[in-house]
């Protein structure tokens, strides 16, 4: 394989992470291809929540039409007592979080997204029912090998697929951690609950061993919630496992009127173990290279997994947009010594973030609700107000 070409680019996985990164690369001019096992594309899940750090890249790829008009932008985030719901802080979002970070802070269905960013690529672009079995590095190039006996020849080969990621394997030899909790996800028709969707906002539950989000999807026509509960084994990584809306409500019996209203709308909802992964030393290995949750799956209590991949994709199409094929090497290097240090940062907290949102009633929740009452904006302006491409090129407040 030649090295004064173009760079051509193999990627593997067609969810949110691997189609930003095909999007940015078109929109790069260089020539790409996604693999993707699954024989039809779409997204599993529900509702997430995109920060201003990953909108405000969704917008400059020409997503900004189609983002506004299925997502919601919720008014505030709000943190209230799982017995009474009573508020412990409530931070500005709506037009206060856009003027402060010159983005919005979307909810929005993971179906949505997607589909967007289908629409956004041109047709071909990815090819499905291809699962990809091994990666063979060249001194100029990777050749994928798929469960079907064929092969394709890139460049470089990006992993973006996910936790249970084939080509992690080849750098690292560790297995997903499970943290001893599961989550109840649901959807419910808005106009069950016209008390939750009053006024579009971000709601969560603080209670003893477990917490509660909800928040407005698909333009406000249906709610989104996740119900957390401790859970004993290894856990299962499925997100479409079928759960049962009866246990959920038994989970939270006792809890105030606004999250027992939410469970009781639900028809079904899915059950599946949250498992990350420990930060690794390196995401690349000469010719080929991690992103999102192949690199760094996190715990979801940030809201940060979707974010965090949309920044890797840019900024990895930013560096390979700069180098030549002979290159590539080097811009790998250069993608992940910006990336690692945030998303391991972003994976500590949230790991750490399990323990403070669900302590038990007593001094410490007295005093985390305490600090929490009075929210202040420069707290998230680390999270929020980050832009990787201005960091790419040394301009990025710090």
């Amino acid at each position: 394989m030649r090295n004064d070409t173009p760079p051509r680019i193999a990627v593997v996985g067609g969810g949110l992470a691997g189609l930003t990164l095909a999007l940015a690369l078109h929109r790069a001019g260089l020539e790409c291809r996604v693999y993707e096992q699954a024989p039809r594309l779409g997204e599993v899940g529900a509702g997430l929540q995109l920060s201003p750090s990953a909108t405000r890249l969704l917008h400059r790829l020409g997503l900004e039409p189609a983002l506004r008009s299925a997502a919601v932008l919720p008014e505030a985030m709000e943190f209230r007592r799982w017995a009474d719901g009573s508020v412990i802080s409530r931070g500005l979002l709506g037009k206060h979080g856009e003027e402060r970070y010159g983005a919005p802070y979307y909810t929005m269905h993971r179906a949505d997204l997607h589909r967007a960013l289908v629409e956004a690529l041109p047709t071909g672009m990815v090819r499905l029912d291809a699962r990809c079995t091994a990666a063979e590095e060249g001194p100029d190039g990777v050749v994928l090998r798929f469960a079907d006996g064929s092969h394709a020849e890139a460049h470089a080969v990006v992993g973006a697929d996910g936790i249970h990621s084939v080509l992690r394997q080849a750098l690292v030899d560790d297995r997903p951690r499970f943290s001893g909790q599961s989550v109840y996800r649901g959807l419910v028709d808005g106009r069950r609950i016209p008390e939750v969707v009053a006024e579009p906002r971000v709601q969560l539950w603080l209670g003893p061993g477990r917490h509660v989000v909800c928040y407005p999807v698909s333009g406000g026509r249906l709610v989104n919630f996740v119900a957390t509960v401790p859970t004993s084994g290894s856990g299962s990584e499925s997100w479409s496992r079928r759960g049962r809306v009866a246990d959920v409500a038994a989970a939270y019996e006792g809890w105030c009127t606004e999250v027992t209203s939410i469970i009781g709308a639900a028809d079904q909802v899915s059950l599946w173990a949250l498992h990350d992964r420990d930060p690794i030393a390196r995401w690349s290995t000469g010719r080929i290279t991690l992103l999102g949750d192949s690199a760094h799956p996190m715990l979801p209590f940030m809201g940060q997994g979707a974010n965090q991949a949309i920044e890797d994709a840019v900024a990895l199409a930013v560096c390979l947009r700069e180098a030549g094929a002979g290159e590539l090497p080097a811009a790998l290097q250069r993608y992940e010594s910006l990336r690692r240090p945030r998303t391991t940062l972003v994976q500590e907290r949230s790991r750490g973030n399990s323990a403070a949102l669900h302590l038990p009633d007593g001094e410490a929740q007295r005093e985390r609700d305490a600090a929490m009452g009075t929210p202040t904006p420069e707290r998230q302006d680390w999270l929020h107000g980050y832009d990787v491409e201005a960091a790419l090129t040394g301009h990025q407040p710090t």
